[in-house]
C-alpha cells in the first residue's frame, strides 16, 4: 500500500479505480522516417477513425442537446477534410521525410496562427477549431484516442490541474472524487467537487504515471489522504465510513419538501449554483427552492465558436421551463480572468484578474452582450427568470447597461419577438461595490454576493495561487463586514439581498448569515440539504 498526502477541499469518502487525466496537448519531436509512403497511411487510418468519431459525437449530440448545439462536430468533420489542410500535411510527410505525428502538429500550429490572426471574428474561431482536429489526430496516431473515457467505469479522476473550460467537458456522472497535483482551494475543479457533492484533494503527491494509472485507490477526503492499493484492513474500515456517508445523505433526504424556516419563525430562501442546464437535475433532485446562480459563461466555455442567440435562448428557456415557476437567476457572460476562451481573442494580461473581464468585456464588446440579452429576455417570457450583472463597479456602468437594455427592448419591439424584460440585479464583487452598495441599491431589483471574488479582492489574495492559501481567511472580519453593510443597505432600499459565493455553504457562517438578515442562500446543489438542516435547528433569538 502506498499513501500519498493532499490537502482536502471537500469532505468524503471515495473507493475506485485511478484514471490519470492527460491533457490534450502532446509534445511531438521532429523525426525523419525512412518510409514516408507507410506515415502517409498511417496518417489516413487516424484521419478515417476521427471521422468516424466526430459523426458518432455527432449523432449523440443531436439526441442530448439538439442539431444547433451538434454542428460544431459538423464543422470539425468538414475540416478534416479540408484540402489545403491535407495536403500541407502530405507534403511534410512525403517532401520532408518527417513522421506523420510532426506533419499534423506542425500543420495545427501552422494554421492556428493563419486563422487567429485575421480581422473576422468566425475565421478567428476556427483556430481553435483545427487545434481541436489535430489534436484529435494525434491522439489517434498515439494510440491514446480511448484514454480520458474510463471504460465506462466510475473513477477517482487524478490530474496536474483542471481548467474551468476541461470540466465542463467531463463526464461527471463517472466521477468519484477528484485529485489534483496542483490547484487552490478556490479553483473550478474544487467548485465543481462541491457541486457534485464528491471528495476532492488537492496539492496531492500522487505521481500521474502508469503505474498509477487503473489502480485500485481510496479517497480520504476528510484527512487529505490517498491510499494506492490499500491492505484488506483499511479498505474494510474505509467501506464502513463510506456507508455511514451514504446513510448520511439518506437521512437528509428526509428534508425533502420541508420548509427553510428557523425556529423561530424567519424564513430564507435556499437556492442552487449551477453551470449549465445538465445540473438541472441535481437541483431538482436534492430540491432547491430555485437556480440563484446559472454560470452562463460556461456555455460559451464548451464551444469552438460564439454561442448564437437561438442556441442560447433554448437553453435559457428549457432552464426556465423546467424550474416551473421557481426562480432562475442568470448571470451575464463572465469570460475572462481563469475562465479564458480562444476564440474571444483577448489579449494577454499581466493581471486578468483585475482585467477585461465580466461586464467590463460586455460593455466593449456590445454585440457579443446584446446577443446574450436578447436570448435571455426572450426566455423570461417562459418562467420566473432574472438577470444579474456580474464585477459591477460604478453607478456609471449601470447606467450603460440599462442603454442596451434599452437598445436590445427596442430591437425585440422591431422585430415583433415576444420577450419580458426581467428583474434585474447585480452581484456584489468589489470593494468599491460594497462602498457604494446604498447608491447601486437604488439602481437594481436585489444583490447577489459573490463572496469568491469578493473575499479574493477585499485580502488582495489571488484565490487560482494555492501558495497563497495560507493566508487565506476563509472567515475574513473583513470580508463579513462588508456582507453586513451590504445586507443593511439594500434592505434600506427595499430589495432582498442574497449570497452566491462558496461562503454561502459553509455551515460554521450559517448562523453568522442568519444574524445579518441575509434573505437567500445559493449553494451548490449537495450542500442544499445539508443547509436546510442548520437552518431549521437555529433559533435566530439565541444567536
Amino acid at each position: 500500500m502506498l499513501t500519498y498526502q493532499g490537502k482536502s477541499v471537500f469532505g468524503g469518502i471515495a473507493i475506485g479505480k485511478i484514471r490519470v487525466y492527460r491533457k490534450n496537448a502532446q509534445t511531438v519531436k521532429r523525426v525523419r522516417v525512412e518510409d514516408p509512403q507507410r506515415e502517409m497511411e498511417r496518417f489516413l487510418a487516424a484521419k478515417e477513425t476521427a471521422a468516424a468519431q466526430l459523426k458518432s459525437l455527432y449523432d449523440k449530440a443531436c439526441r442530448e442537446v439538439g442539431e444547433d448545439n451538434a454542428a460544431i462536430f459538423e464543422i470539425h468533420q468538414m475540416m478534416l477534410d479540408d484540402a489545403d489542410y491535407l495536403e500541407s500535411i502530405e507534403n511534410i510527410i512525403k517532401n520532408q521525410s518527417l513522421g506523420a505525428e510532426y506533419a499534423v502538429a506542425a500543420t495545427g500550429e501552422n494554421f492556428a496562427q493563419m486563422f487567429a490572426s485575421m480581422d473576422d471574428a468566425y475565421m478567428q474561431a476556427r483556430a481553435a477549431d483545427v487545434k481541436d482536429i489535430s489534436e484529435r489526430l494525434l491522439r489517434i496516431l498515439s494510440g491514446r484516442e480511448e484514454e480520458q473515457d474510463g471504460g465506462g467505469e466510475p473513477m477517482i479522476l487524478a490530474a496536474e490541474d483542471l481548467a474551468p473550460s476541461e470540466t465542463v467537458q467531463l463526464d461527471k456522472s463517472k466521477v468519484l472524487a477528484f485529485v489534483t497535483v496542483k490547484g487552490s482551494a478556490n479553483s473550478h475543479t474544487a467548485i465543481l467537487a462541491r457541486t457534485m457533492n464528491i471528495p476532492a484533494i488537492i496539492g496531492a503527491d500522487l505521481p500521474l504515471t502508469d503505474e498509477s494509472d487503473g489502480k485500485t485507490a481510496v479517497v480520504d477526503g476528510f484527512s487529505g489522504k490517498i491510499y494506492v492499493d490499500p491492505e484488506p484492513e483499511l479498505l474494510k474500515e474505509m467501506q464502513a465510513r463510506l456507508a455511514q456517508e451514504k446513510e448520511k445523505k439518506r437521512l437528509l433526504q428526509t428534508l425533502k419538501g420541508k420548509e427553510n424556516v428557523t425556529l423561530d419563525g424567519k424564513r430564507i430562501q435556499v437556492y442552487a449554483n449551477i453551470g449549465n442546464s445538465r445540473d438541472l437535475a441535481l437541483v431538482l433532485s436534492n430540491d432547491a427552492g430555485g437556480i440563484g446562480l446559472f454560470r452562463s459563461e460556461f456555455l460559451y466555455l464548451e464551444r469552438d465558436t460564439f454561442p448564437t442567440e437561438e442556441e442560447q435562448f433554448v437553453i435559457y428557456k428549457q432552464v426556465a421551463e423546467t424550474m416551473a415557476g421557481k426562480k432562475v437567476i442568470i448571470r451575464t457572460l463572465d469570460i475572462g480572468a481563469d475562465k479564458q476562451a480562444d476564440y474571444f481573442g483577448l489579449a494577454h494580461e499581466e493581471n486578468p484578474a483585475m482585467g477585461l473581464r465580466a461586464i467590463r468585456l460586455c460593455l466593449t464588446r456590445p454585440e457579443i452582450f446584446k446577443t446574450q440579452l436578447r436570448a435571455l429576455f426572450r426566455a423570461a417570457a417562459f418562467g420566473n427568470l432574472s438577470v444579474m450583472y456580474p464585477m459591477i463597479t460604478s453607478v456609471a456602468e449601470m447606467r450603460k447597461i440599462q442603454a442596451v437594455v434599452q437598445q436590445v427592448t427596442e430591437e425585440l419591439t422591431a422585430d415583433g419577438v415576444p420577450f419580458m424584460v426581467p428583474e434585474q440585479g447585480i452581484m456584489i464583487e468589489t470593494p468599491a461595490a460594497v462602498m457604494i452598495s446604498d447608491l447601486l441599491a437604488k439602481e437594481a431589483a436585489f444583490f447577489s454576493i459573490g463572496t469568491n471574488d469578493l473575499s479574493q479582492y477585499t485580502m488582495a489574495i489571488d484565490r487560482q495561487n494555492p501558495s497563497l492559501d495560507d493566508f487565506f481567511e476563509p472567515h475574513s472580519e473583513a470580508v463579513l463586514r462588508m456582507i453586513q453593510m451590504t445586507v443593511e443597505n439594500g434592505h434600506k432600499e427595499g430589495i432582498w439581498v442574497g449570497i452566491c459565493g462558496e461562503l454561502g455553504a459553509d455551515l460554521d457562517l450559517t448562523q453568522t448569515f442568519l444574524k445579518m438578515g441575509v434573505d437567500e442562500l445559493s449553494v451548490s446543489p449537495g450542500r442544499v440539504l445539508p443547509l436546510r438542516q442548520v437552518i431549521r435547528q437555529t433559533d435566530t433569538r439565541k444567536l
